[in-house]
């Protein structure tokens, strides 16, 4: 019988050539298509062998690739369930028409039944064009004695002729086109290649998928094909077998393989999402963070996307907040909606929910972490903690979840980090905020003047450094457990029994009556660089320090966003100086003797200056503070 030619229905040929050139952006995705393809039509024989054995092929179920690098062909051959005619011409002869769709709308009294299905777009097919120069299948209905071959070029039409196949099943022989490495065409001839590829998109196919490819021997003119007995892929989608069938050893295994990370994971855990929207996932988290972790432009997302083990895209940015950038793992949707090429997620309630979800596992793992094992805990929070912080930036998050596995140093402690939220038992009941105070490193902040009222009395003050810390801080009221945060460096400070802050007020009265005129003539010296000068409450042994009021932006906020080439908002901060110290009462004695004497300006600045280097700041004129300070010094001397 003549084979006969048919014309493609629609504007098939310019809805061709857009996917060629557009749909997909990476070629080597044609072959997962065509796996992905066999493996429905394997899924289906399988299914009606339920019903009708004598189907059921006798050698095992199995995908083989045939590369013929002479000839330049590329064949992906299954035993499932075939084609016959009228499917070859309903399927393959209307673009977007997808047998696996039609097959499963006639099932639709018995879903739960089905197998699952991943080719669904009726469009994979048609990849095959991005390489190929002619597309010749060949198929055979499960059932049927005679086969049927489709031959087209992808030029408008195709051609249908009766052939030979010895048993049920699909032939797809690609005529390649010429490897061309600038036109994103690979050889799919190469071994290595087709090994590689069938890797990384396929690993997960349920069936075995194994190659053949045609070899010269040595000293022997006549290619021969050699075939592989051991399948390319692993088949080994440990997140859909129960937990108690995996042992730890595969699971550190599976890390490996797709994170390529050779050291062992801290956590793994497993959850599935079960109802209107069906998903699984199997999520790491490393022990070691990458040297890319804190440049988001660079940073490779851990999550790969998956539907129904059919692999989908290496970075699903969509499923993870980056704040959880660092998690890595394997997300299986059932439905998840892609644009057609499969590359691109549609943004809809279905990636909200499973983004949702995962997230909340994952919090709640760290909290089991850190509840159960707290040195393992610490190790994480050395290598991520600043990141996972990042998630108090936003307004939508539940911060608490967050704030519960946040860990601090404390100006108790020993300097040994502990939880924030063990920071809260121990406050007093009495004590209204969590009082914290932020800076460049521990060692600065911990022998900060504004910390020695709360030394004095006995208080517990949070000590940040992390840059993450300056922002989510600076947000407008955030709380933990009902306490407000307050900074030590902002403000008033009132601190002790109502009775002990009455007695405090009088006597802040009664100094600033005797050092109103020191204090409006340091004001005076200084009014170019403070807003006050003003009797502090918190200083007990140093003789100044700098506060700023509550709103203003500290020095490290103001050097991030100087950093980032922002506007930084004009500010100047409030000198509080101390009643108590010997300076202060030898300068009212000098004031009291000669309010005009030029060294009280000197003395202004030196204390300014002081204040300034006692928070790890930089001075404006270090020159003119060094030359000011060596005249003191000799004339001391």
């Amino acid at each position: 019988m003549s084979a006969e030619s048919h014309e493609f229905q629609a504007e098939v040929k310019k809805l061709l050539e857009l996917m060629i050139h557009s749909l997909y952006s990476n070629k080597d995705v044609f072959l997962r298509e065509l796996i992905s393809n066999a493996s429905d039509a394997l899924d289906r024989l399988r299914f009606e062998g339920l019903t009708a054995s004598h189907l059921l092929p006798d050698e095992e179920l199995q995908i083989r690739l045939l590369a013929d690098p002479e000839a330049r062909t590329l064949s992906v051959e299954d035993n499932g369930v075939g084609m016959s005619r009228d499917e070859l011409v309903e399927n393959l002869g209307t673009i977007a028409r997808s047998g696996t769709l039609e097959y499963l709308r006639n099932l639709e009294d018995d879903r739960d039944a089905a197998p699952e299905l991943i080719g669904q777009f009726g469009v994979g097919f048609y990849a095959s064009f991005m390489v190929a120069e002619q597309v010749d299948v060949v198929s055979r209905r499960a059932g049927e004695e005679h086969a049927t071959r489709w031959l087209s070029t992808g030029a408008g039409s195709y051609s249908l002729e009766e052939a030979e196949r010895e048993s049920a099943g699909t032939t797809i022989t690609l005529k390649l086109k010429p490897a061309d490495a600038e036109d994103g065409v690979s050889d799919y001839t190469d071994e290595w290649m087709l090994r590689q590829v069938v890797r990384k998109f396929s690993d997960f196919v349920a069936y075995p998928i194994r190659l053949s490819v045609m070899k010269k021997e040595e000293g022997d003119d006549i290619a021969k094909l050699v075939a592989s007995d051991e399948p390319l892929n692993s088949m080994k989608a440990i997140w859909t077998r129960p937990a108690s069938d995996v042992s730890e050893e595969e699971y550190k295994e599976f890390y490996t393989h797709i994170s390529h990370d050779h050291h062992e994971p801290l956590l793994h855990t497993y959850t599935k999402l079960e109802g209107t929207f069906e998903a699984q996932a199997l999520l790491y988290v490393p022990s070691e963070a990458p040297f890319d972790l804190y440049h988001r432009e660079m940073a490779h997302r851990g999550i790969q996307l998956y539907v129904k083990r059919v692999f989908i895209m290496d970075e699903c940015r969509e499923l993870m907040p980056e704040y959880l950038r660092f998690v890595k793992g394997v997300v299986d949707a059932e439905d998840v909606s892609l644009n057609v090429s499969r590359e691109m997620l549609q943004q809809d309630r279905q990636i909200q929910v499973i983004r949702k979800h995962l997230v909340k596992k994952v919090l709640e793992a760290l909290k089991t972490l850190k509840d159960e094992d707290e040195e393992k805990y610490l190790k994480f929070w050395a290598q991520f903690g600043p990141v996972l912080k990042e998630g108090l930036l936003l307004w939508q998050e539940k911060r608490d979840r967050i704030l519960d596995l946040v860990y601090c140093t404390t100006t108790q402690q020993d300097g040994k980090p502990t939880p924030l939220s063990s920071y809260v038992d121990r406050m007093p009941q009495d004590q209204e905020a969590i009082y914290y105070m932020t800076g460049t490193s521990i060692d600065v902040l911990a022998s900060s003047p504004h910390l020695e009222a709360f030394k004095q009395k006995g208080i517990e003050v949070v000590l940040l450094t992390d840059p993450v810390d300056e922002v989510w801080l600076q947000q407008m009221a955030p709380e933990y457990r009902g306490k407000k945060w307050q900074s030590v460096g902002k403000g008033e400070i009132e601190l002790g029994s109502e009775e002990e802050k009455k007695q405090a007020e009088e006597d802040r009265k009664q100094d600033e009556e005797t050092y109103s005129g020191l204090i409006t003539c340091l004001r005076t010296a200084l009014q170019d660089r403070v807003k006050e000068v003003r009797l502090s409450s918190r200083l007990t042994t140093s003789p100044s320090c700098l506060v700023l009021e509550e709103g203003d932006i500290t020095p490290q906020v103001a050097a991030m966003l100087r950093q980032a080439g922002q506007e930084v908002p004009e500010h100047k901060p409030i000198l509080e100086v101390n009643s108590g110290h010997e300076i202060l009462k030898k300068l009212r004695e000098i004031f009291e003797s000669n309010g005009t004497d030029p060294r009280l300006g000197d003395y202004a600045a030196l204390l300014y200056g002081q204040a300034v280097l006692a928070e790890g700041g930089q001075l404006d004129d270090p020159a003119g503070f060094t030359k000011k300070l060596s005249d003191l010094m000799t004339r001391a001397l």
